[in-house]
């Protein structure tokens, strides 16, 4: 059985390469899938065959091409491990080919939108105070939510306009914030003493899931027609950085990618965008 290597390759994980909470989930239920259907085949035996025999009977569950692409980078990083350290002579996954993912721009909202958004909370009300400041962050400075979740309050410095988040992998960066950002926070932190930047009624740090509700409920409050998630905001916020002249590296940067090719979607909508301007100004277009 491959299990008790699965569990030392999610210690590896977890240990030497400080890999996210959700990435260690996620890997160690693709790795379960496949010793569920390997069985008892002993981990020496695996061969490519083995996992192009997996490959076929996860195409046949229906699942996304996200989803079986993610399956292989699991098995691929978890065969390379192996091999690496000795424990098989081979790589059976090193030839494993993943499939094309379907290209799909992401949403956002256009700056009027985000200023309808931004201004929906309450601000009579403590929970709106905190909302609008969660809004602003998120906008201001593009950050995950699970980024935005983890901020503690020494993590803000407000002289100097920037804050300090942990990303995927936990890697520290430096991101600028905006004055209205700030000012949102200082409203919202008056007269309290806590760790966490955001929590709940009851004292507690905010999850993502609370994050989703707060964003849908000043979705529909500000009638704001397209469906959309908190990763929305981020959205928003590089494609508005690109319309007003941000260099893509930059963008790369203050987002946190880590590859300039994930940032380079972004350019595609300022692109669409300005070919669906010309058709429509153009006399001749």
């Amino acid at each position: 059985m491959i299990d008790r290597y699965i569990e030392k390759f999610i210690r590896y994980l977890e240990i030497e390469r400080n890999a996210s909470k959700h990435t260690l989930i996620n890997y160690s239920v693709d790795l379960k899938s496949l010793s569920e259907f390997l069985k008892e085949e002993p981990i020496e035996k695996i061969d490519y065959i083995s996992l192009r025999r997996y490959l076929a009977h996860i195409k046949e569950q229906n699942l996304s091409k996200v989803s079986i692409a993610r399956k292989i980078a699991s098995i691929r990083s978890f065969f390379k491990f192996l091999f690496r350290e000795g424990i098989i002579k081979n790589n059976p996954a090193s030839s494993l080919s993943t499939p094309k993912r379907d290209k799909h721009l992401p949403k956002f909202l256009d700056e009027k939108e985000i200023v309808i958004l931004l201004e929906s909370p309450d601000l009579e009300s403590e929970a709106g105070l905190r909302d609008r400041a969660i809004l602003e962050t998120l906008y201001s400075t593009g950050i995950r939510v699970s980024e935005l979740v983890g901020l503690n309050v020494e993590h803000i410095d407000q002289i100097g306009g920037v804050i300090k988040v942990y990303g995927k992998g936990k890697k520290e960066r430096i991101v600028p914030i905006g004055g209205r950002a700030l000012q949102a926070i200082r409203d919202y932190l008056k007269k309290r003493d806590a760790k966490a930047l955001f929590f709940n009624k009851n004292g507690g740090r905010l999850t993502d899931r609370s994050i989703r509700r707060i964003i849908n409920k000043y979705i529909t409050k500000a009638s704001i027609q397209q469906k959309i998630s908190p990763h929305t905001l981020r959205h928003s916020f590089a494609t508005h950085m690109l319309d007003h002249g941000a260099d893509l590296r930059s963008v790369q940067e203050l987002l946190g990618h880590a590859n300039l090719s994930t940032t380079q979607i972004y350019t595609h909508i300022t692109t669409e965008r300005l070919k669906s301007a010309y058709q429509k100004s153009h006399p001749r277009a």
